[in-house]
């Protein structure tokens, strides 16, 4: 991997993590668009840790309070009525699915659901669910529930498909479920938190591995890249939140729609390769 193509697919991480256009897909399209290879799922996960770092650093008092809440509730029964403490186990319980089954379906991960057929023809179908979701919700409730947990993070762990988008499946199922805007991105980001981050940690190894295929980082690249992803991660939390508040995700689900129909073209006159 040279520079340039680590520093881009840091700022393109760092811009793609948070919004419901699948961060995944879009390293997995510029890296292929820009240099011919797939950087590879390691390289995404990895990268990851930076804007979910930036999430942590954003979150920085809440989280506390729910770490707080959690070991608190272990020996006081008046810490487990709270809100804090549910939420903890919300967030626990909601993140279990994404991980069981990124073990299980690891090495798909890593290959056939990387197939670029696949990840545009997600990105069209989850942009009209999406706008369904946009369009029907109720949006009136603020509290979660035990059974918004379950459903978001089951949601989230469609996200290890390439195009599904970690957030846009999270945040469409919250707007299924009838939460408003905000309160269902306040919980997408927390609940991203321990999937994310262990992914990452388990990747480092695969993406020091110089012995597959692919482009290969050297040690100082992913640094860099990480770093990028995490600076500009922490402005699009900002910028998404303010956003969130007073508009629909219309434009997100026509950018989806137009880059999927987009990426079909290109694979049907071979401009690129599927694999």
């Amino acid at each position: 991997m040279d520079w340039l193509q680590a520093i881009v697919l840091g700022l393109v991480q760092g811009l793609t993590e948070f919004l419901p256009i699948s961060s995944s897909a879009h390293l997995r399209v510029v890296s292929t668009l820009g240099w011919g290879t797939d950087a590879g799922a390691s390289f995404t996960a990895v990268t990851q840790l930076g804007t979910e770092l930036a999430v942590l650093i954003f979150y920085a008092r809440k989280i506390g309070v729910l770490v707080g809440a959690w070991f608190k509730g272990f020996a006081s029964a008046a810490v487990r009525r709270t809100d804090e403490y549910r939420m903890a186990w919300y967030v626990i319980i909601g993140s279990a699915p994404i991980a069981v089954l990124g073990v299980i379906f690891k090495d798909e991960i890593r290959t056939s659901f990387r197939n670029l057929w696949i990840t545009a023809t997600v990105m069209i179908v989850f942009a009209v669910v999406l706008a369904v979701a946009d369009e029907i919700g109720r949006q009136k409730r603020t509290e979660l529930t035990m059974r918004d947990s379950i459903t978001m993070g089951l949601a989230q762990a469609m996200a290890l498909v390439p195009g599904v988008s970690r957030s846009g499946g999270t945040l469409t199922a919250g707007l299924f479920l009838g939460l408003e805007r905000k309160a269902a991105t306040d919980y997408s980001f927390l609940l991203a938190l321990p999937a994310v981050f262990g992914a990452g940690i388990f990747s480092i190894p695969d993406v020091m591995d110089k012995t597959g295929p692919g482009p290969h980082a050297s040690t100082a690249q992913m640094i860099v890249a990480t770093v990028i992803a995490f600076i500009v991660g922490y402005a699009t939390i900002a910028w998404l939140l303010r956003y969130v508040s007073k508009h629909t995700y219309s434009v997100f689900v026509w950018y989806r729609i137009f880059l999927g129909v987009g990426l079909m073209v290109l694979l049907a006159t071979n401009t690129i390769p599927a694999t």
